[in-house]
């Protein structure tokens, strides 16, 4: 065991963890950061709200679910055009933004970090595509990228 206090080992110059995205190049802290993992669930929160009033107002005018007759058939409905209305927001909006709504409300965006060469489009499609799948987003590393964003190779940024 060593004598140095975590703080220390920390901050040493060998270390390639001194705070999410030093291995990145990313600031530790404002604009261009790593934002945390609340900020990102708010922004994830606030899109598929917006997802889930799309696919509502589009039952209600009738463009979908003519045919469900049971409350059960109505809410599987709604959830799963949610998640496809969800999808082509954040690909749409991703590729030509770098933020979705509810992301740009809580000041994340996306950036590649250039591990990956393909397009940009391919890197956002593979990135909501994983997210879309739930459980590659939940398993992250110390950079607090989840797997949607290495194998995108992207990184959430603080604007």
């Amino acid at each position: 065991m060593s004598d140095e206090s975590p703080s220390n080992a920390a901050t040493t110059p060998g270390d390639d963890f001194r705070y999410r995205g030093n291995r990145l190049g990313l600031p530790e802290s404002g604009s261009g950061s790593v934002p945390g993992v609340m900020r990102r669930l708010a922004g994830l929160a606030l899109d598929w709200l917006l997802a889930l009033m799309l696919a509502g107002t589009a039952y209600g005018l009738g463009i979908i679910g003519s045919g469900a007759t049971s409350q059960e058939e109505v809410v599987s409905l709604l959830n799963n055009t949610a998640l496809v209305i969800f999808a082509a927001m954040n690909i749409l909006l991703l590729t030509l933004f770098g933020t979705s709504v509810g992301r740009r409300i809580v000041g994340v965006g996306i950036q590649a970090t250039g591990e990956r060469s393909w397009p940009w489009f391919v890197s956002m499609t593979v990135r909501t595509l994983l997210l879309c799948l739930v459980i590659p987003a939940v398993i992250y590393d110390r950079d607090t990228r989840g797997l949607h964003d290495r194998a995108a190779g992207t990184v959430a940024t603080r604007y």
